[in-house]
């Protein structure tokens, strides 16, 4: 059962999520970074239906439990079509959007096609009837989520490859291409340590929930205190030779 330091990590997240759209509104940025958007609306949304789920039912109810990793599923994929935005707002000058949309849909259809290959192996060892249990489903999905974290990882960095190389100066892009880059990381090395050890088993109830404050945090103050019209130095990013 959570503690009082999970609710109120979880509360703060949830609240940083509607800053992010709230900021975004007063600023006029809301239909530019729409999926971006989108995507923390939904966050706060699926936060808030947690809390009611977990007080009707309780923390180790099979209905929280399957819509604890359902919506974790969900969530991940929503952060895709975050990342997918982001390229576009990239290579838009380029004119490549139609292409990057098409790629995107690929990857994601191919990670699926992947994860659910593993997710399918596991099931078959999993499975003694025809209806998993919360339990053995959460142990499914949360393979799934590891395989679309990693893939997410690798999109984002090479994301920013391409805006160095393209000597993007467009600060709030940066510091929202960032954030997000330092998001996947956090959560890709947590997973893989988990897996890697079970020491981290008293600290991981800690780790994650403070982790998901980050995104939030530093995309609301992207909105909120970095102008969209703001630039910097392509020389204090890198040096990319031509």
């Amino acid at each position: 059962m959570p503690g009082p330091f999970q609710y109120s990590v979880w509360f703060l997240c949830t609240l940083l999520e509607v800053s992010v759209v709230v900021c975004s509104i007063a600023k006029g940025s809301f239909r530019r970074y729409l999926s971006l958007n989108v995507y923390m609306l939904a966050a706060s949304v699926v936060n808030i239906a947690r809390f009611k789920i977990l007080f009707t039912y309780g923390f180790k109810s099979s209905e929280y439990g399957y819509f604890y990793y359902y919506s974790d599923l969900l969530l991940t994929i929503g952060l895709y079509c975050a990342l997918m935005g982001l390229y576009s707002y990239v290579f838009e000058e380029m004119g490549a959007e139609q292409y990057v949309r098409l790629g995107a849909v690929l990857l994601l259809l191919g990670t699926a096609g992947f994860s659910f290959a593993i997710v399918q192996q596991s099931s078959s060892r999993l499975l003694g009837h025809f209806v998993l249990d919360s339990r053995a489903m959460g142990h499914l999905v949360l393979e799934a989520s590891q395989n679309l974290y990693f893939v997410g990882l690798v999109l984002t960095y090479v994301l920013w490859g391409a805006m160095l190389k393209l000597r993007e100066t467009r600060t709030r892009l940066i510091q929202l291409v960032l954030a997000l880059g330092l998001y996947f990381s956090v959560f890709a090395a947590s997973y893989a340590l988990r897996n890697l050890s079970t020491s981290l088993s008293d600290i991981w109830p800690y780790l994650i929930p403070i982790s998901g404050c980050l995104l939030p945090m530093a995309w609301a103050y992207a909105f909120w205190r970095i102008p969209e019209e703001a630039r910097i130095v392509p020389a204090r990013l890198a040096v990319v030779p031509r």
